[in-house]
């Protein structure tokens, strides 16, 4: 008996009928009511939508819809959801095609330990509009994502991560498209993947329609590194099937793919290709793009400067102001937290004061920070029980604990008599006024030493080196960069130099 598509919608509404009776959420109900029934050939109905976000709800209520399926069709009947792609899209070119074959094989492929509903995403009937799919690898953990606390809301912001705080909403938003691409860079523990992965929860849970997809470099590379191993389809052209609908790819620790040449090279023409049809791309590193670039790294300059050619900013260190003000913010979100999820060992205050003297002592890594928070909170737990208050002796005992005095501490001053030393300079001389040619480098040397040795500040740094300027520190840390790439014998002496510093006792 040939079915129709007037079979398909039939059968659909009943079912959704059923659905109702069942007393489903109105939401999830709202979002089946917004797939379109397109084909029942009396085994199987394929509904479609072209939100990912509705194909992941439908996933979670499987059983509920192939029982309500099969009332309706006095049968078994599975059901296939395709993710139909927005009209206004291109697919990324690739310069290479698929046969019916190793699309068969790719539909399999895609997810093989999965539940029959999603076996059936992509049946045979809808093999050919694979290249317009995502795999269900891409489509985000609902879930997760609504307990995430990496939000806009949880983010500390201050003068050193202002910049990139207001264009990761922005970005977010969809506001501007100036920050196209984003590129956000600063040391470990600084608030980089917080405010990507606060990007990617804002738009899943506010703007389903757009496709926002995370992945770190290491995640990026293995998956490319499995596609490139496939035997039976080039990973171009996997790689063309998950990515083709992406609305906003975000790649964090971009660092960690400088060795892997082949990666790199797909990242680029993927990078390429998303950009040319509108699409936002986010990427977080250690170092700044043109710092991608040094050594034996395998980025070359096309590569650096395309991220580098939108919006590329800095998250600087914390001073004493915003690591007082991180305290207080971690402190009283964990006692709310507690207080709200009946955590015991948190019942304890701390002081105002004592608070300012842990943003003293405290280090610059801000995720090393909110665990000292959490130490001085449950120790002042301990203590409220014996009816005693946390007082400074506690403090500054965790905070030795956290962060041990006996660890190195490379200081500026150690810095500036390496590289006295090394280019036999007076100290008056590094730091002073005069411009020979002969003094310009060590003075430019030993501004990048202390960015890169050190957690000082841009405007620490200057007042360290005869009062300069945040303009004259930067120009200083860009000159080393340019000249490390481009002079292979000066790359050597600095690194000799970092390395001296770094071992030295």
């Amino acid at each position: 008996m040939t079915q129709t598509k007037d079979d398909a919608e039939v059968l659909w509404g009943d079912v959704l009928g059923l659905l109702a009776a069942q007393q489903i959420a109105p939401s999830v109900l709202a979002m089946l009511r917004s797939c379109a029934a397109r084909e029942f050939d009396g085994q199987t109905l394929t509904i479609a939508t072209s939100m990912g976000f509705a194909q992941r709800k439908i996933q979670q209520q499987a059983k509920l819809i192939e029982g309500c399926l099969e009332m309706a069709a006095f049968q078994h009947v599975d059901l296939a959801v395709a993710l139909e792609k927005d009209a206004l899209s291109e697919p990324i070119e690739t310069n290479s095609t698929l046969s019916e074959e190793e699309l068969g094989h790719l539909a399999r492929k895609v997810s093989p330990q999965a539940t029959p509903i999603q076996r059936n995403i992509m049946p045979t009937s809808a093999v050919t509009h694979a290249t317009q799919q995502v795999s269900r690898d891409f489509l985000p953990d609902i879930d997760a994502i609504e307990d995430s606390r990496l939000t806009f809301d949880r983010f500390i912001a201050g003068e050193e991560n202002m910049l990139a705080y207001d264009a990761a909403k922005q970005v977010a938003n969809g506001e501007n498209t100036n920050y196209n691409p984003l590129f956000i860079y600063g040391k470990s523990g600084l608030g980089k993947t917080h405010l990507l992965r606060a990007i990617q929860n804002y738009i899943v849970l506010n703007d389903p329609t757009r496709l926002c997809v995370y992945r770190t470099a290491a995640e990026f590379v293995e998956e490319y590194r499995v596609a490139w191993n496939d035997k039976s389809a080039t990973a171009r052209s996997i790689f063309s099937n998950n990515y083709q609908n992406i609305d906003v790819l975000i790649i964090d620790d971009v660092q960690n793919m400088r060795t892997a040449a082949g990666s790199i090279s797909f990242f680029f023409d993927t990078f390429n290709a998303l950009m040319a049809r509108g699409k936002q791309i986010v990427c977080a590193a250690d170092r700044s793009p043109l710092q991608l670039g040094m050594g034996d790294s395998k980025f070359d300059e096309r590569v650096t400067s395309r991220m580098d050619s939108g919006a590329s900013v800095p998250i600087q260190v914390p001073d004493y102001e915003l690591k007082l003000n991180l305290i207080n913010a971690f402190y009283e979100r964990m006692k709310q937290d507690a207080e709200r999820d009946h955590i015991p060992g948190l019942e304890g205050s701390i002081p105002d004061d004592m608070r300012k003297l842990m943003a003293e002592r405290s280090g610059t890594n801000i995720r090393v920070i909110e665990g000292f928070v959490h130490t001085c909170l449950l120790e002042a737990g301990r203590r409220q029980k014996r009816g005693e208050s946390l007082g400074r002796e506690d403090v500054i005992r965790l905070a030795t604990a956290k962060w041990p005095a006996g660890q190195k501490t490379i200081t500026v001053e150690h810095i500036q008599k390496a590289v006295e030393g090394y280019y036999d300079i007076s100290h008056a001389d590094l730091v002073g006024s005069k411009r020979n040619k002969e003094l310009m480098e060590p003075r430019h040397v030993g501004i990048w030493l202390t960015r890169e040795l050190t957690e000082n500040t841009l405007a620490d740094i200057g007042k360290k080196f005869g009062g300069r300027s945040h303009a004259t520190v930067k120009h200083s840390i860009a000159w080393v960069d340019g000249s490390r790439k481009e002079d292979r014998l000066f790359h050597d002496r600095v690194e000799t130099l970092k390395d001296g510093i770094s071992s030295s006792e």
